[in-house]
């Protein structure tokens, strides 16, 4: 069955126009963590290998179509229900029936006479900030069609089944549907057309609750995030308070380059469009809309139809939690800009806006409205021009000094990241990013919080030639980053909310050109940011646009507050060529030591060798050779230390004859030991942990150590410690995730994000502390893996190849 999204591209249907793409192919490249795999995901590596288990082949909208056709049944979409579990997350005393367009009215057409922005009227879900953005995309055809494909039909091979496409964090990806409707009454409930059998309308908002899980996730928003998810352009807000001087330029060339604009008025509650207040619930307002419904002058026979069912009929206004002024407008109310023009007015030329009410209905009744009286001094072929009539279906015009008085903000979605005061058209290129926050290690806040700051996610950007502008003195790149949290709306139903997000820039030093190392705690305490997000805010994307010289910067994407894990998405357009790409995606080690495989496990991959480092002056006993003593190591004259006694009488005392020691045993042994050192607070070794111990240092496949693979051992447990303590500044027996960065570094392993993210989910406790237990078995897991990687790595390619058994023998015995 088709999944809400699908990890593919979307295809392109054949009768489709191409659609123009929000940025130049040849410029555009999309940059991964390193790791490969789909970075979407956490850890490509470890989720795919529960795919066979939860996944499900998905079947493309042509191959469903068929089989519907093939077996005459209607098409019944199993991942989004016609039930409850569609709408919201709570149940509700009122039952609404799902109907087919077919059970609704006769003659249900897709499309009637093309898709146009008076189709779309708003019904009781609080979603005007996807209705303005869908009356915008109806004015560009080569983008409404790549939305919506318009080879489907009630008529022709109709089956119940329907999609659409969407952008989706750098892919588009196809949605399939079925036609059920949520009705009362026999009337739609959600968003309508103004003919009663048309519902492309109907089945894209549907498409779209779909791709966020449900209809309840739609309820306050955004116009650009549908904006963006419509054409994959990037946006750029407005406070028309603060706007250029040209603003009425820059909106009408948005107009003619197909960007998609959207407008509100600030009702000083900072609440985001179609948001109904903090204290109604959604149970009171679907029994309010429902009374709407009932007291309503609609009679039976208006729910009829009679000559044709092409006539408008009555909308319904929705449940208002916007505040309606006297001059028509409406407060917290996303609006639509469908149009701009100038028109001459007793002998002055006069500068008009056309704005759309998604409702449908509730114009602007001011000068330039429908009803306005002066429209008689404006002669019929200008009137012809400017589509004046007077109806009420949402639409206006209003004069631009009336639109920047009452209005405070303008977004408009560009197609390309064009700057639109300029007068030429600019080829961008992008790079896009994928990365996540993880708690303990990678979601470090913002700069209020220096102690995990320089944690968080760090790119390289590097900025590689000037603009070309002859009338702009300075060597000068112009370039503009947005970022994008992902999956949050879908996410809503489980508890999540925006979170409130932004971005800081930093040159780097010149001597660190290139390195693509992490930034450490003290750069950021000394060094202030060449560029900034203006503010931190809960939206889904933050964008802005820069100048900086050329050389190499940073990108730190964050969340306001630490802890808080989350997936993003950093794209960054820039005139000329740039290279955008996350820092430390080079794993390596430290002097990588060989080890001794077991036979079975190596075969003929075979490797002998020693740690010469804590090997020296002795010799490697045979496994079938009584144990010898250590030799004394160089400059101890012969004696041994006092450590090296204590060691050798315990073991003796606990390995019994055999002069070796389990798991068991080893824990005993250890335990012994550490207890004796007052300054580490430890709880001891677990058995699993010594397990692991055993596993790294056996070299002869017993699966127990004798005295010198034991004393190898300590000498590495004493080196780790030490890094331990270093970091467990408040002597509490634990160290904080965000420090593994540092510790795992110092122990001589360079990693990259997603195995920093993998270390402290598999060893941080719940509250992101790391104890000594945990830190030595996470070093010996990573010294174990990286020593049989190098030795199963003959040519030093970094790539090897293992069969089933020696990669189970390999990843058991760990």
């Amino acid at each position: 069955m088709p999944t809400v999204i699908s990890a593919s591209v979307a295809p392109r249907t054949g009768a489709e126009p191409r659609s123009p793409g929000p940025i130049p192919q040849q410029g555009q490249g999309k940059t991964t963590e390193a790791g490969g795999g789909n970075p979407s995901g956490i850890y490509s590596a470890i989720i795919s290998r529960n795919f066979p288990i939860i996944g499900v082949k998905e079947k493309t909208f042509e191959q469903l179509h068929k089989k519907c056709l093939e077996k005459k049944v209607l098409y019944l979409d199993p991942e989004f229900p016609p039930d409850e579990t569609s709408l919201y997350s709570q149940k509700f005393p009122i039952q609404f029936i799902w109907k087919r367009p077919p059970e609704i009215c006769e003659n249900p057409r897709f499309i009637i006479g093309g898709a146009n922005r008076t189709d779309i009227c708003q019904g009781d879900l609080g979603d005007c900030w996807f209705l303005a953005a869908i009356a915008c995309l109806t004015l560009n055809e080569r983008l409404l069609f790549r939305v919506i494909p318009h080879d489907q039909s009630f008529t022709e091979n109709y089956a119940g089944i329907f999609h659409f496409q969407f952008w989706r964090y750098g892919d588009w990806v196809d949605v399939v549907i079925d036609d059920c409707l949520p009705t009362y009454n026999n009337q739609l409930v959600f968003t309508k057309s103004n003919h009663r059998n048309e519902f492309w309308s109907a089945l894209l908002e549907k498409a779209y609750a779909k791709l966020h899980g449900s209809y309840e996730a739609l309820k306050g928003g955004n116009t650009t995030e549908a904006m963006e998810d419509f054409t994959g352009g990037v946006t750029e807000f407005f406070e028309i308070k603060d706007a250029p001087r040209d603003m009425y330029k820059i909106m009408k060339k948005a107009i003619e380059r197909g960007s998609l604009m959207g407008c509100s008025i600030d009702d000083g509650t900072n609440m985001t469009y179609g948001t109904s207040p903090s204290g109604l619930k959604m149970g009171e307002l679907i029994a309010r809309m429902v009374r709407n419904m009932d007291n309503s002058l609609l009679r039976d026979s208006d729910l009829i139809p009679r000559d044709s069912d092409d006539r408008p009929t009555r909308t319904i206004v929705p449940v208002q939690y916007e505040t309606r002024m006297a001059c028509g407008l409406v407060k917290g109310h996303a609006y639509s800009v469908t149009g701009l023009e100038e028109t001459l007015f007793k002998g002055e030329k006069v500068k008009l806006v056309r704005l759309r009410n998604p409702w449908g209905q509730v114009e602007w009744n001011g000068s330039w409205s429908d009803s306005w009286k002066d429209w008689s001094f404006v002669d019929k072929a200008e009137k012809a021009r400017l589509q004046h009539q007077v109806t009420e279906d949402g639409e206006f015009w209003m004069s631009y000094d009336d639109f920047i008085y009452h209005f405070t903000k303008l977004e408009i979605c560009n197609l390309t990241a064009d700057a639109l005061e300029s007068d030429k058209m600019q080829t961008w290129t992008v790079s896009v990013n994928e990365g996540r926050w993880v708690r303990g290690c990678s979601a470090g806040g913002c700069r209020n919080f220096p102690d995990t700051f320089w944690t968080n996610p760090q790119y390289r950007l590097k900025l590689l030639e000037e603009d070309d502008d002859p009338e702009d003195s300075e060597v000068i790149c112009s370039f503009l980053v947005a970022l994008m949290q992902k999956n949050r709306r879908k996410d809503r139903k489980l508890g999540a909310n925006l979170f409130t997000i932004g971005f800081a820039i930093y040159e780097v030093p010149k001597e660190m050109h290139g390195n693509k190392q992490h930034l450490q705690k003290d750069f950021f305490l000394y060094n202030a940011s060449k560029a900034r997000s203006k503010t931190y805010i809960n939206m889904r994307e933050v964008s802005e646009r820069f100048r900086l010289p050329p050389s190499e910067y940073v990108i730190v994407p964050s969340t306001y507050e630490p802890h808080q894990e989350g997936e993003f998405i950093l794209r960054v357009f820039s005139e000329k060529r740039n290279l955008s790409e996350e820092v430390e995606n080079t794993i390596s080690v430290d002097r990588p030591v060989p080890i001794i495989f077991v036979s079975d496990r190596a075969n003929s991959n075979k490797e002998l060798g020693v740690d010469q480092e804590s090997e020296e002056g002795r010799d490697k006993a045979s496994p079938d050779k009584p144990e010898k003593s250590p030799q004394p190591r160089p400059g101890n004259t012969g004696q041994e230390t006092e450590e090296q006694q204590q060691f050798r009488n315990i073991f003796r005392q606990i390995a019994g004859e055999d002069m070796e020691v389990c798991a068991d045993e080893l824990k005993n042994i250890l335990n012994t030991v550490v207890n004796k050192h007052k300054d580490l607070k430890t709880q001891g070794f677990t058995l699993e942990s010594c397990r692991s111990m055993i596993a790294l240092m056996d070299t002869d496949g017993s699966g127990r150590l004798n005295l010198q693979e034991f004393h190898h051992l300590w000498k590495k447990i004493k080196a780790w410690q030490k890094i331990f303590k270093h970091y467990d500044t408040d002597q509490s027996g634990t160290i904080n995730s965000y420090e593994m960065r540092n510790a795992v570094n110092d122990a001589g392993f360079h990693l990259n994000s997603q195995l920093y993210d993998i270390i402290t989910m598999r060893y941080a406790d719940k509250h992101m502390n790391i104890d000594f237990d945990s830190f030595i078995c996470c070093f010996v897991r990573l010294e174990g893996m990286f020593r049989a990687f190098n030795a199963f790595d003959k040519d030093g390619d970094g790539i090897i190849k293992l069969n089933v058994l020696e990669w189970l023998q390999l990843t058991m015995y760990a």
